[in-house]
């Protein structure tokens, strides 16, 4: 009878930590990812260095995991040091160099005169959404997502999502422009003001939204203006070409504006002054 029970008992121990996990194991990835995987891979977007480097296959738990780990300790050729090590897959370690290039290190000179020098960021974590029990698998499940908590400039300077969001001018105008060039680059972006979620973190990326892979999100609405331009006024040269312009999605539920925020953009705000161009150091 004891035996009876014994057993009874780890099925049903082992049912819930099926639910409590919320993955099915039974489940298998999408065709799309590991073609993706296989074309950036193929095109040699990522080569491995002194701070990128192969790992093996991840393979579950359910659909969790990727073909190609790259584990990486630096950035940048190796002038961004990461406050821990990343797993990612090639599409979105590819898209976050470009992304560096193209304007987290211009908009650091810009408006603090030196470069970022280490990035705080999150990256594989097999789990649902947003860390909800029951929600579907989170783009970290696939390593196709970073989250970015924090800069740290090369004369030490840190500039933390959750403060600097709504900071100095400076701090906000750098983390307007991180934002708004992500939304250039990924499919789906969302930062402080967009949910309860991610107040104090900007989330990034390479979902496929629709089949063609053109939608995007990137929320909250903001008017902001980059001054990241070339000293003619004229656009500047990217380290890689960015993907096609993406359309973004109709919303499903009400604009995620900023009333307080003089960046913001919301059907109530009844904040009318302030300027809503970051204004670069002199």
């Amino acid at each position: 009878m004891w035996r009876k029970a014994l057993a009874f008992s780890a099925l049903v121990l082992f049912g819930a930590g099926l639910t409590g996990c919320a993955i099915n194991r039974f489940e298998r990835r999408e065709a799309w990812r590991d073609q993706a995987e296989q074309m950036c891979i193929a095109r040699k977007l990522v080569q491995p260095t002194a701070y990128v480097s192969l790992a093996k296959e991840i393979d579950g738990p359910g659909p969790c995991g990727m073909q190609q780990p790259f584990r990486v300790t630096r950035l940048g050729g190796g002038t961004v040091a990461l406050k821990q090590r990343m797993t990612l897959a090639c599409p979105a370690l590819a898209e976050a160099e470009a992304w560096l290039a193209d304007t987290i290190q211009p908009a650091a000179n810009l408006y603090f005169g030196v470069p970022v020098a280490e990035i705080n960021a999150g990256s594989y974590s097999c789990r649902g959404r947003n860390n909800q029990v029951g929600a579907k698998l989170s783009e970290h499940s696939f390593g196709n997502a970073l989250d970015i908590m924090s800069f740290t400039l090369a004369d030490g300077h840190v500039i933390t999502v959750k403060g600097g969001w709504r900071g100095t001018e400076a701090e906000q105008a750098f983390l307007r422009e991180v934002f708004v060039g992500a939304c250039a680059r990924f499919s789906t972006v969302l930062a402080p003001g967009s949910n309860v979620y991610h107040y104090d973190h900007i989330h990034v990326d390479l979902a496929m939204h629709d089949p063609r892979g053109l939608k995007r999100i990137c929320k909250p609405l903001l008017k902001f203006e980059s001054q990241l331009v070339a000293a003619d006024g004229s656009p500047r040269p990217m380290a890689s070409p960015r993907p096609p312009a993406r359309q973004t999605l109709p919303s499903q539920a009400p604009i995620d504006g900023e009333e307080d925020d003089p960046y913001g953009v919301a059907p109530t705000s009844s904040r009318t002054t302030g300027t809503r161009v970051a204004r670069a150091p002199t």
